[in-house]
């Protein structure tokens, strides 16, 4: 059986483990995020997209990390607190994780080895690297950081696999 993303576990910002079938029919826009990079300011871009499409079932995840350039310096509640503190963000903020190399965690080496997602190689370069899931939990495409979350090569990919329910 074709694996997908709801076959992986994640820790919330709390410590609390869930697994990701708990998005099940949800349009997915999975991201890793630092607090002290460069490209920050697409929290705000990301929760536009979240306010615009959360309504017709559109989820952004967000997974803070450290690996490129010890970026995220943050733990636990302090990631969140500064999300929502600093840029109003209201969609999920994950535990800290690895997103490359060989600590890399079990969802990340799905997202980025076409050997398990069956469709990209899509190692994250840097931070804010961004991954779309359809309703059915599968990779459709990815955006390299430097696509900003509200542009119109993303949003009409959101839009399409929206209206595909």
């Amino acid at each position: 059986m074709k694996k997908n993303i709801y076959d992986f576990k994640v820790t919330e910002i709390d410590g609390q483990e869930i697994s990701l079938d708990t998005y099940k029919g949800k349009v997915l826009l999975i991201v890793n995020t630092a607090s002290r990079c460069g490209y920050t300011p697409q929290l705000t871009g990301l929760q536009k997209l979240y306010e615009a499409y959360k309504e017709q079932g559109l989820e952004i995840l967000a997974f803070p990390s450290n690996d490129f350039g010890d970026q995220e310096p943050l733990e636990g509640e302090a990631i969140q607190e500064f999300c929502s503190l600093e840029y109003r963000t209201t969609f999920p903020v994950f535990d800290k994780i690895n997103v490359i190399g060989r600590k890399a965690h079990p969802l990340y080496k799905y997202l980025s080895s076409k050997d398990e997602n069956g469709k990209f190689y899509a190692k994250p370069k840097w931070n804010f690297h961004k991954y779309l899931i359809d309703r059915e939990g599968n990779l459709v495409d990815y955006f390299f950081t430097f696509t900003k979350p509200t542009s119109k090569k993303i949003i009409r990919q959101i839009e399409k696999l929206l209206n595909e329910s």
